[in-house]
């Protein structure tokens, strides 16, 4: 469950893919400090998806953990979410930001170059996510990701979300970089895994390892 002060370094952002169940997201807000869930859509069409999202945005939310939706603007309208994750061409994202920044926050991501990443920056996203959902296949972070959030970080004011690996442990990567958030889904959602445990976890290795913020 979350403080009602932050801590002061890199955050855990949740990726709760397709499947992900009320029951296992409940355990793992409880486990400990989540900045926010992002509730991915994949395959699921919007009438199914907004079905998934009705259950576990309030969930989230109730938990103190800001609802983000990664797939239609308007389920993200119907559930009543915080914000919604658009990966769009840079006149797309702009005019997504413009209609709904006065509703919900809005972020982006889906870039893999310094150039790409800059042109949706442009647009004044709420954050720039770096790394793929649904691909945390490896126990460690991806080279790339790492790259981009270590360089965002150091050069642009927008908050960053950097994609973890399939280890808890990948946290401390990320953390290093400097990025504001670190996201994990399979670490804490994998078959056999405790989530309430996981994020636990997670949050001791952040405390004793993550850099403060403005120190």
């Amino acid at each position: 469950m979350n403080t009602q002060s932050p801590p002061e370094r890199c955050r855990l952002v949740l990726i709760a893919m397709p499947g992900t169940d009320a029951g296992r997201l409940q355990a793992a807000l409880e486990g400990g400090d989540v900045a926010s869930v992002i509730f991915v859509q994949g395959t699921l069409d919007d009438s199914a998806f907004q079905r998934v999202a009705a259950d576990l945005v309030p969930v989230a939310q109730t938990a103190g953990a800001a609802a983000v939706i990664a797939g239609d603007s308007r389920v993200a309208d119907r559930v009543k979410a915080d914000g919604v994750h658009v990966e769009a061409a840079p006149a797309e994202l702009a005019d997504t930001i413009e209609r709904l920044q006065e509703r919900m926050m809005v972020g982006t991501g889906g870039v893999k170059t310094r150039d790409a990443a800059l042109e949706l920056g442009e647009a004044g996203p709420d954050y720039m996510f770096f790394g793929r959902f649904g691909y945390d296949n490896d126990p460690v972070p991806h080279p790339r990701n790492l790259g981009l959030g270590a360089w965002w970080a150091e050069m642009v004011e927008i908050p960053c979300i950097v994609m973890g690996g399939s280890e808890i442990a990948s946290v401390t990567e990320v953390a290093a970089t400097g990025a504001e958030f670190v996201a994990l889904s399979a670490a804490i959602f994998a078959e056999g895994a405790d989530p309430r445990a996981a994020v636990a976890e997670i949050n001791a290795l952040l405390d004793a390892n993550a850099p403060r913020f403005g120190e």
